[in-house]
């Protein structure tokens, strides 16, 4: 497969302008997945720039076409910090730093990784792996109870707690480690009129609950707050609103509950100012070449230089 059509960047001309990339500065790619967006990051950066791409999937560290400023980081985001020093790089010295949360083309067009309703294999879901629970060990481990929250708060499933039931019971006769066993029991419990939305959520969710997707997220974000050096720029692109809440609460005001938190003037604390005050979505250029970006929406914020 070629390498430049393995992955089409969501948002790419919008993020590397957000970006607003220095020739000398230091950049982190915190999904680098099939490298669009790094490999244009890098035609930006002169030959002191610097860049850390970092990615679960070992696939993807593999693919990385070799480059002496680009440092490619198999890991999680959530331990973004402790890698970035461990390669040299301090608090304060990163001048933009990017996650594009969406899955890659490769692991929804892959049977074997189980991300798609669209054809049958093992439900595995892991970003990486080398560790963690796979999508059927969660099924077959968790309560019913649990299930149904899994459901609820990250499929946003009106329909959870019958999901949940439906599993619970049909586990008892036969273990559910293979998509097409998981279609069998939860499409009688969903809307035939919107079974692809609902399958979708039921994927989703069962996606972020392998991979501990929000959690990372928040991680990631307070991390990032302290790396990046004043006026750096931080950059995220979003596909549910999960993931967008999280990040705009953030950037608005720099915790995740979205609190503002004013000072005696009336004005918003917060580490970071929104370079636009509404979500950067793509054109119906984009959506025609590219369909799965239908969903994207980039935030971008500037970190605040520090009051003295």
């Amino acid at each position: 497969m070629n390498q430049d059509v393995y992955h089409i960047p969501a948002l790419l001309p919008q993020v590397i302008s957000g970006l607003d990339i220095r020739q000398d500065g230091v950049y982190a790619d915190l999904t680098y997945g099939g490298g669009g967006h790094s490999r244009a990051i890098l035609a930006e950066l002169g030959p002191e720039g610097r860049l850390l791409a970092f990615d679960q999937d070992i696939e993807a560290i593999e693919r990385a076409k070799p480059d002496p400023r680009l440092t490619m980081v198999h890991g999680n985001f959530r331990y973004m910090e402790n890698f970035m020093r461990f390669y040299g790089v301090m608090p304060g010295q990163v001048n933009g730093i990017l996650a594009d949360l969406g899955v890659s083309f490769h692991h929804f067009d892959d049977p074997a990784r189980g991300f798609s309703f669209r054809w049958d294999g093992p439900l595995d879901m892991r970003m990486n792996q080398k560790g963690g629970r796979t999508a059927a060990q969660i099924l077959v481990e968790e309560s019913e109870e649990r299930l149904a929250d899994i459901f609820y708060l990250y499929g946003e499933l009106k329909t959870a707690r019958r999901i949940a039931a439906a599993i619970v019971k049909a586990r008892g006769a036969e273990p559910i480690a293979t998509v097409e066993r998981l279609l069998a029991v939860v499409k009688p419990m969903i809307n035939p009129k919107q079974e692809k939305k609902e399958l979708a959520q039921v994927f989703q969710a069962l996606r972020i609950e392998a991979n501990g997707e929000l959690d990372s997220l928040k991680s990631m974000l307070k991390q990032a707050q302290d790396m990046l050096a004043p006026e750096g720029r931080l950059a995220i692109i979003t596909y549910h609103s999960l993931e967008d809440r999280l990040v705009k609460n953030f950037m608005k005001t720099g915790n995740f509950e979205g609190k503002e938190d004013k000072d005696f003037f009336g004005k918003v604390s917060s580490p970071f100012r929104l370079l636009t005050n509404k979500p950067i979505v793509p054109d119906d250029e984009e959506i025609a070449l590219n369909p799965r970006s239908r969903s994207a929406k980039l935030r971008i914020a500037i970190k605040k230089e520090t009051e003295k």
